[in-house]
């Protein structure tokens, strides 16, 4: 038996001057109910969740790889131009602006089929030279298989993050790519309009 956890939502990729990258989710629908989560690799490269909950912290961290997970009071909210993320030691305040042009190719694949796992396994290769460093499908963790499905894109124009009372920089591009799973985000900061899915068992 095959089992299938899809969240659907919102991925942005934010990186800063001094090194410290966030990749935030904001998911409306999940097997969880609506949450978000932050995934933190610090310039050392250290790895830490910020999860609102032990049991999505639990999935996340079986799928994804982590040197810290964090359980803790968090909240997110997301507009056509602003995002912003309060997750105990870190802070988020982001510009959202126009859609980019893979986001312009993106929306042109009817969504359907852009979210499907087969579409996603097949166009994974392609997805790498589009977006150095990330992938729509791969092996995640716990025998799992996990498939990126990003209909739209949008720039992150500016932003401003402070983690543990300190400013993190102005806003960078992401470099080195982050290292929780097979994939990373876009290199320059940006917003995705995604489905994940992700399987385990028997393909």
């Amino acid at each position: 038996m095959v089992n299938r956890w899809i969240f659907d939502g919102h991925i942005a990729g934010i990186g800063t001057a001094s090194g410290l990258r966030a990749v935030a989710g904001i998911w409306q629908h999940s097997p969880f109910g609506a949450f978000a989560d932050v995934m933190l690799q610090q310039p050392s490269g250290h790895r830490l969740l910020l999860a609102p909950t032990g049991e999505t912290a639990d999935f996340i961290s079986t799928t994804y790889s982590f040197d810290e997970v964090q359980v803790l009071d968090m909240s997110a909210e997301l507009d056509r131009h602003r995002l912003t993320v309060d997750a105990g030691p870190l802070v988020i305040r982001a510009e959202v602006g126009g859609r980019t042009l893979l986001g312009t190719a993106l929306r042109a694949v009817p969504r359907r089929l852009a979210v499907h796992p087969r579409w996603l396994s097949s166009v994974s290769p392609l997805a790498a030279l589009a977006a150095p460093g990330a992938r729509t499908f791969g092996t995640a963790g716990n025998g799992r298989r996990e498939y990126y499905g990003v209909s739209d894109l949008h720039h992150v124009t500016s932003a401003v993050v402070t983690w543990a009372g300190s400013d993190a920089g102005t806003l960078a591009p992401i470099r080195s790519a982050v290292t929780f799973g097979f994939s990373s985000v876009p290199p320059r900061p940006s917003l995705a309009r995604v489905r994940t899915t992700v399987l385990d068992g028997r393909p």
